[in-house]
């Protein structure tokens, strides 16, 4: 018997348990699907030809930013560039688009974090949530320390600057889709990079005061993917260029799902979209 859902796509929803092994749900119209369970089985994914915005559902011919129209990409404050360079963040200028947004989500605390993605990287995030970043299980990191926490996303933001010059800030999809990768110690990552940063924030500090950044003895957390086979060569779909693909799923790591003959699919990058699963 085939089981149906159909409805606008959104981003897989993460949890990690007591072990750090990390749960998928995916969001369909008004249907959470388990996905954890769908592995080892065949599903077929259908784009039905329409997009709607995931913040205003206004029908789109074209997604912006992972499931935006073009107005709420040029007038959203979760949309500006300051999102993913938050050390441009421009609300004391008084251009925030939306200063009530960045209030509640750019003037909280934020921390700074190094994370193994199939190579060490730095990155920032605000939630951290039974010692596990929803962020890093997003990245496909299997590997992640907290290393300082600081009260604003503008002071993170220079924070991971700083850091930038000494090690990556970016994740490679393609080498953390390739498998899992050796473990890294990264508390003596951390302990290098804070003494390769420690006179730029120092002078940091000076500016923002003393107590604006802070160290964080925190542990390493292993995380788990559900993943029975990694691909050996890489093939992206795209549901623009392949509205339809049936395949048996063999793993879900970062928001990529892995499927027989070595191809995957970027569930985040088509949120919006209109789209059928069965299996």
């Amino acid at each position: 018997m085939t089981t149906t859902y159909t409805g606008m796509l959104k981003k897989m929803r993460t949890q990690a348990d007591e072990n750090n092994k990390v749960s998928y749900m995916l969001p369909i119209g008004d249907d959470l699907v388990d996905v954890n369970a769908l592995i080892g089985k065949e599903v077929t994914l259908t784009y039905n030809g329409e997009i709607n915005c995931v913040s205003c559902n206004r029908k789109t011919k074209k997604s912006f930013n992972q499931g935006y129209c073009y107005p709420c990409l040029i007038s959203l404050a979760q949309c500006d560039s300051c999102i993913i360079k938050p050390e441009k963040c421009h609300y004391h200028e008084g251009t925030c688009r939306e200063p009530q947004w960045g209030e509640e989500h750019c003037f909280s605390e934020h921390f700074v974090y190094l994370a193994n993605t199939g190579t060490v990287k730095v990155g920032i995030t605000r939630q951290v949530s039974d010692g596990v970043s929803v962020r890093w299980m997003d990245q496909g990191a299997t590997q992640a320390t907290i290393m300082l926490r600081v009260p604003d996303r503008l002071t993170s933001g220079l924070v991971e600057t700083l850091c930038k010059d000494h090690i990556a800030d970016k994740t490679n999809w393609r080498t953390m889709l390739k498998g899992k990768p050796d473990e890294v110690d990264l508390e003596a990552v951390k302990s290098e990079l804070m003494e390769k940063i420690s006179a730029e924030l120092e002078a940091l500090k000076q500016e923002k005061g003393l107590q604006a950044v802070s160290e964080v003895n925190a542990v390493t957390h292993d995380i788990h993917y559900p993943v029975e086979e990694y691909p050996v060569k890489i093939k992206s779909l795209n549901l623009d260029k392949t509205p339809a693909f049936t395949g048996v799923l063999k793993g879900i790591k970062g928001q990529y799902w892995m499927l027989d003959e070595d191809r995957v699919i970027n569930i985040r990058k088509f949120a919006g979209y209109n789209a059928t699963l069965s299996f």
